[in-house]
């Protein structure tokens, strides 16, 4: 039950596999929790602190996540559909492979993230900081990217469309056709 899997991870700092969907986890201090495999959906996790946290094939789907910090936290393969993170740091996370589709990103600091192969399709990054972050391989097919910095990131063979970088910030930016933006605004 919910109650016990609170009280599990509160005492343990483990509750992997567990079932913590709808819990309120506001301002949780979760930092290095072992969440693998968890069902975190509709989670109220805002301003949670999930530094180095094992979130690996985590359910996030529709969780609230604004805020939270997620400095190295390991979110490899997790379900972020329809999240928010608006204002989420997730500075350092290892997000390879995860799905974030239509997930809200607004203003989201994702600098230096690793976001590999990562499900970005139709997310909102408006305003997100993508400073060198690894897009490599990402698929951002109808992802708003307006008003994005993406200084120094890396979309190599990223799926996307001219329409997706208008009014990004591309400076030394990785293009995926291989070649190196110049410093200007797209679109």
């Amino acid at each position: 039950d919910l109650a016990g899997n609170l009280e599990k991870l509160k005492a343990t700092g483990d509750c992997s596999g567990c079932d913590l969907s709808k819990a309120n986890l506001t301002g949780a201090n979760l930092y290095g929790a072992d969440l693998t495999g968890a069902n975190l959906t509709k989670a109220n996790l805002e301003l949670a602190i999930l530094e180095v946290a094992d979130l690996t094939k985590a359910n996030l789907t529709g969780a609230n996540l604004t805020g939270a910090s997620l400095h190295y936290a390991n979110l490899t393969e997790a379900d972020l559909t329809g999240a928010n993170l608006t204002g989420a740091v997730p500075y350092g996370a290892i997000l390879s492979g995860a799905n974030l589709s239509w997930a809200n990103l607004t203003k989201a600091n994702l600098t230096g993230a690793y976001l590999e192969e990562v499900n970005l399709s139709n997310a909102n990054l408006s305003r997100a900081n993508l400073t060198g972050a690894n897009l490599t391989d990402a698929n951002l097919t109808g992802a708003n990217l307006m008003g994005a910095d993406l200084y120094g990131a890396d979309l190599t063979r990223a799926m996307i469309d001219k329409e997706t970088l208008n009014q990004a910030f591309l400076c030394h930016t990785l293009l995926p056709n291989g070649q190196e933006s110049k410093c200007d605004l797209a679109g």
